[in-house]
């Protein structure tokens, strides 16, 4: 059976840290942006880590 390939328009959105957890970036951050509150536009700036639930399926899909 052949190699798994990875998903690459996911790998580019995942990155993985040095400990191996997965970092995000944040939905809603620029689609209707002048109607969000500047609290909120700085808020979603910040990186996110990969729900605990998401990260073996995530982690399946960017391994090479």
């Amino acid at each position: 059976m052949p190699k798994m390939k990875t998903k690459r328009g996911l790998a580019k959105r995942v990155k993985v840290t040095g400990t191996g957890k997965l970092k995000r970036g944040r939905a809603y951050t620029s689609h209707l942006a002048p109607r969000k509150s500047t609290k909120q536009k700085r808020q979603l700036r910040k990186a996110s880590l990969v729900s605990k639930s998401d990260y073996k399926r995530i982690k399946l899909l960017i391994q090479k």
